[in-house]
This record gives structure tokens, C-alpha cells and sequence, in this order.
């Protein structure tokens, strides 16, 4: 996030888009609607009638993955009626007027044919935004998770630098994380091209500060991303993998071709803290520690660095992980020489700028954000502020492109998959919580009344959801949530696995599938 969480109570505007707020992040959801409470006009750009249409001042309900569209043409209202701050985008922007060229081909009209939202509600969305003092963008996995999603960042990376809606207080791009540690993770290098602090692995300079450092060599080569992995595999070429804390036999796309490439690994370890699918085929189980019983830091979505307490001890033989880790790097010829958590994080400062005025005794009340670059350095609540860190930021040149995959006379129905505001991912963990199953203790597919009275299909009913991938049985939920023509299915349930379903297509810069589009049909068993 660009911003912090609680500015987002003092917005005048909140728009969000591909966010179901209130169920993957419901502390944020919740100062949304404080915000709404003292005055604030709220945009939900959403396929789903999500909770937050409720309070939504004008609700876009836009065609699955035609979020490109639809943000030109909001900026394209925008330009025409003068809403652009000049100031912002001579001083501190570059290519505003190609970019300014490219959003004359879509206007409303345009923006209403291909997204289906009425031109009258672009042009409304569009004054607001325009016109509010403190508007923030918020948006989550509705938006990344397709094969133009890094497109679709950028559009609203345009629409926020057009209106010079950075480096100020209750502003914004705020793309929301979705666990709990997924910023710090990346923070920290778990990426296959950068090292810790987002630092080049093919820069030379970045290159020999982590081997002096380290001591060792390293590669100036890239990595693969998760789903090249896979993919590696499937063609014999990745021998062996190292899987922590993740299930891609329930979370991935397309699960039956991420099955048969662990199949095909000669070699499969699964780190983790319960016995997942994906650990249930593993050639070796490493148990490790939960939050709870270890020490460390979590970084949140708005880069608030935050220390981890052990609270309890753990069960049996399960180990934390940086041991484990530390353990197998001494068997595999290199020594790492960590006593203690703390030395790690204490290591990052001195190799990544933005840690560096960060100690454990700093952070051990309410954290604090980075970049916090000196000892007396307070952090930093928002970023920007005087300008960004390669002088200019560019406007990107983005033009709508379709999803790969789209209904048709076969498959005619669009999926979409999401999650559930009392399951969590996989459900590792949650589904094995009796209460929470009893609130939420089976998978469903949400069905436009409409399309289920074409179709014969009851409420409660058992029927048959088919890609070109797999098939799953599921019991059908009549809702007004989806539009016609899509339906959707939370992930979290192995018995009926969503992503049996989607297609592994994927972004071609970022590599994250498109697990919002894809095609299906329904049929009653």
C-alpha cells in the first residue's frame, strides 16, 4: 500500500475495485464503511454484488476482466472535463500525452459496450474520483489474477498520477494483500529475480553485495515463478522441488496438471505446519512451527514491519523454520550462522536501506514502516510524499485486451473463483475448526436466478460445473450476487475443488493465472 490503513477512515472518496473488501479484509472493510459513516462517497467497481454495494454510492458492475475499459473511460471523463491536476503531472510525470491520445478511444459509450456498465455510471464514478480531495483506490486479487493484470495495475496507476492522487495523505494505490505475511515474504526475497529489498539478482553491483555478504557465489540468473515451475515439470526439466507453507494441489489452477507434475518430480519435499494434499504426496514431510510458536517479524499490507512473540511451544518434533532451513543449508555444504531470528532481521537492515533503522526494540509495541532508513527515523506512513524514486513516473500505454479464455455455445457460463469471509485459502487450517464449519461447512456455486430458472436448477440442488479442465459436483446457491452469465465458487473446498477448473493462462509479465475467467457449463446430475 502506498498509504496506511488507518487513513483510510478520512478518505472523501474510496474507491474499490476487484476487492471484496469485507471478506478477505475485513479490519480494512470495516474503516471503509466508518469512512462512508462520516461522509465519504463510495465507488465499488465489482462483477459481484458484494457487501460493500450496500453502501456504495454508485456500484459498477462490470463485466469480468474488462477492468482496462472500464478505467479509460473513467479517465477519459475525467480529461474531458478538466479533472486532471497539471501541476502533478508536469512535475513529477513523463508520456501524459500519448497516454492522453489513447483515452480518447474510450469514451462512455465505448466503455458501456464492452464492460456493460451504463455510460451514465462511468460518468458519475468518474466526477467523483475526479473531483474528491482525498479519494484512495483499494484493490485486491479481483484485479491480478488474470492473464492482463499487470495491465490492469497500471491503469490504475495512470488514473491516480493523472489526478496527482499520490505522495498525500489519504490517497492513494492500495493494493490489498492476501495473507498475512505475503508482503513480507516478497520484502525478504521469496521472488525469482529479486533478493531482499527488491534488489536486481542480474545487477552486478546488487550481485557482489550479497556474495560478500554471504560469503559464496551466486548466480546472476533469474528464477522461475510458480507457474513456470509447474511447468518445468510437467516437461522433465525441474527434478525436485521445496514447497513451504503453500498447497497448490487445492490452490493452483488447472490442480490436475499441478498433480501431474509433482507426480513427474523425482524428488518432492513439503514443508509445513499440517498434513496438506499437497504434503500427502510429498517424498518428505519437514513439520514445521505455526506463528504462535516462533519469533520473528510479519510484514502487513501497508509495510508495517511488525515483532512476532512466541507464545506457546510446539508440538512433537516440529521445528521453526529458520532452523530447519539453516539445517538443510549446513548438509548442503553452506553454513548459515544464525543464533536467532533477530540476527536475520538484523542482517536485512545492513543489506536492504529501508530496514535499516529498524531493531527489534523498535518494533516491539506497533511496528513500524519501512522505508525507515536511520535509528531515529519514525518510518513512513505514506509513500511519495515530494516525488518518486526514479525522478518521474511514466503513464503506461494500456489498451483493452479480452481474457484468454471466454464463454462459448460449449462452455457458455463465466467462472469466477474467490474466497469466503469464514474459510481461509485452502483451508489447512480453518476447516478444522468445528465452529467455523458450522457456519460455513460446504463448497457452493452462486448462480444468477435468472440463468438457474433457464436451466431447471433449484436452490440446495447437487449439479455438475465442467471446464475444458475437469468437472466437480457442487450444490447450487440461487443469488442475486453474480450477473448473468457468471457464476461463482469459493477455493477452499477440496470436495469440490474450484480450481479443478480453471485454466493455468497466465499474465505474461507477472506469471499469476487467471483463476477470475474462465469458461464453464452447468449441468443438473
Amino acid at each position: 500500500m502506498t498509504n496506511s490503513i488507518p487513513e483510510a477512515e478520512n478518505h472523501d472518496v474510496v474507491f474499490v475495485i476487484g476487492s471484496n473488501t469485507t471478506e478477505t479484509h475485513p479490519i480494512i472493510g470495516l474503516k471503509m464503511k466508518k469512512a462512508v459513516r462520516k461522509g465519504a462517497e463510495l465507488i465499488v467497481a465489482d462483477p459481484r454484488k458484494i457487501d460493500l454495494v450496500r453502501f456504495a454510492t454508485v456500484w459498477l458492475q462490470h463485466k469480468p476482466g474488462t477492468d482496462v475499459a472500464l478505467l479509460n473511460s473513467i479517465m477519459h471523463v475525467i480529461t474531458k472535463e478538466g479533472l486532471i491536476d497539471k501541476k502533478f503531472i508536469e512535475t513529477w510525470t513523463e508520456g501524459f500525452e500519448s497516454f492522453k491520445e489513447l483515452l480518447e478511444e474510450y469514451p462512455p459509450e465505448v466503455g458501456e459496450k464492452i464492460t456493460g456498465v451504463p455510460k451514465e455510471d462511468i460518468i458519475k464514478a468518474a466526477l467523483l474520483y475526479g473531483n474528491a480531495i482525498r479519494p484512495g483506490i483499494y484493490f485486491a486479487m479481483g484485479i491480478t489474477q488474470h492473464t492482463h493484470g499487470t495491465e490492469n495495475v497500471y491503469s490504475i496507476a495512470n488514473l491516480a498520477m493523472m489526478t496527482g492522487n499520490l505522495g498525500r495523505e489519504s490517497t492513494g494505490v492500495n493494493p490489498l494483500r492476501g495473507q498475512n505475511n505475503v508482503q513480507g515474504a516478497c520484502d525478504m526475497g521469496c521472488l525469482p529475480d529479486f533478493y531482499p529489498g527488491y534488489q536486481k539478482v542480474n545487477l552486478q553491483g546488487v550481485k557482489e553485495k550479497f556474495e560478500n555478504a554471504w560469503k559464496v557465489k551466486l548466480s546472476e540468473k533469474t528464477g522461475l515463478t510458480a507457474p513456470e515451475m509447474i511447468n518445468s515439470a510437467n516437461d522433465g526439466n525441474l527434478k525436485a522441488m521445496y514447497i513451504m507453507g503453500e498447497n497448490p494441489v487445492l490452490s493452483d489452477p488447472d490442480v490436475n496438471n499441478t498433480l501431474k507434475a509433482l507426480n513427474k518430480l523425482d524428488f518432492l519435499i513439503v514443508q509445513d505446519i499440517f498434513m496438506t494434499e499437497t504434503a500427502e504426496i510429498a517424498d518428505v514431510v519437514l513439520p514445521s512451527v505455526c506463528f504462535a510458536e516462533k519469533e520473528g517479524t510479519f510484514t502487513n499490507t501497508e509495510r508495517r514491519v511488525q515483532l512476532l512473540r512466541k507464545a506457546v511451544e510446539p508440538p512433537g518434533e516440529s521445528k521453526e523454520d529458520l532452523w530447519i532451513i539453516t539445517q538443510l543449508s549446513k548438509r548442503l555444504g553452506y553454513e548459515m550462522r544464525y543464533d536467532s531470528a533477530e540476527e536475520v532481521f538484523q542482517e536485512a537492515g545492513r543489506l536492504w536501506p529501508a530496514l535499516a533503522g529498524m531493531t527489534y526494540k523498535r518494533i516491539a509495541k506497533k511496528g513500524l514502516q519501512w522505508p525507515c532508513p536511520t535509528p531515529d527515523h519514525p518510518g513512513t506512513q505514506y509513500l511519495f510524499k515530494g516525488g518518486f524514486p526514479r525522478g518521474k513516473a511514466s503513464f503506461s500505454i494500456v489498451r483493452y485486451r479480452e481474457a484468454e479464455e471466454l464463454p462459448d455455445n460449449e462452455y457458455p457460463f463465466l467462472l469466477s473463483t474467490g474466497r469466503h469471509l469464514f474459510q481461509y485459502h485452502t483451508g489447512s487450517m480453518t476447516r478444522k475448526i468445528d465452529a467455523i464449519n458450522k457456519i460455513a461447512p460446504e463448497a457452493y456455486i452462486e448462480i444468477n436466478p435468472d440463468d438457474a430458472k433457464q436451466l431447471g436448477i433449484d436452490d440446495g440442488k447437487i449439479i455438475r460445473v465442467s471446464s475444458r479442465r475437469g468437472s466437480i459436483s457442487i450444490k447450487a446457491m440461487i443469488s442475486d450476487r453474480p450477473r448473468r452469465g457468471m457464476v461463482f465458487i469459493p477455493f477452499h473446498f477440496r470436495e469440490a475443488a474450484a480450481n479443478i477448473l480453471t485454466s493455468n493462462n497466465h499474465d505474461p509479465i507477472s506469471k499469476i493465472p487467471e483463476f477470475k475467467v474462465c469458461a464453464v457449463k452447468l449441468e443438473i446430475t
